[in-house]
């Protein structure tokens, strides 16, 4: 694969938080590849919704997000393409640090850069 989704453009960052989780709450845009990064052992959600099917919403996203954190689960919330446009990235980091939970926000390879990437010549 190659472009945005691609795995071999997580950043090492992002990788090590995937093999530290304990439980991973992710999206359907995520790819395999990447899911397949996620430590063997983790718990793997899916929270994401598909276009015509009803997803959970943002409000139980929210709770599973900090019920999780609260138990002392190591918690990544994965999502594909940009989290701050559309993926409602805001609206989690602002649940999660209102409940009292300390949160970092791991960015991943701009669509922008990923394109710049795979353009050149090889």
């Amino acid at each position: 694969m190659r472009g945005p989704g691609d795995p071999d453009l997580l950043t090492v960052k992002a990788l090590r938080a995937l093999q530290d989780a304990d439980i991973v709450f992710y999206d359907e845009l995520v790819s395999a590849e990447i899911l397949d990064r996620i430590r063997r052992d983790a718990a793997r959600v899916p929270v994401g919704r598909r276009v015509g099917k009803p997803g959970i919403g943002q409000d139980a996203i929210n709770t599973r997000l900090i019920d999780a954190a609260k138990s002392g689960q190591r918690v990544v919330r994965l999502k594909g393409g940009d989290a701050f446009v559309f993926g409602r990235g805001g609206e989690e980091v602002e649940a999660l640090r209102s409940a009292g939970v300390a949160c970092s926000v791991v960015p991943g390879i701009t669509a922008g850069l990923a394109a710049r990437r795979n353009s050149r010549c090889r």
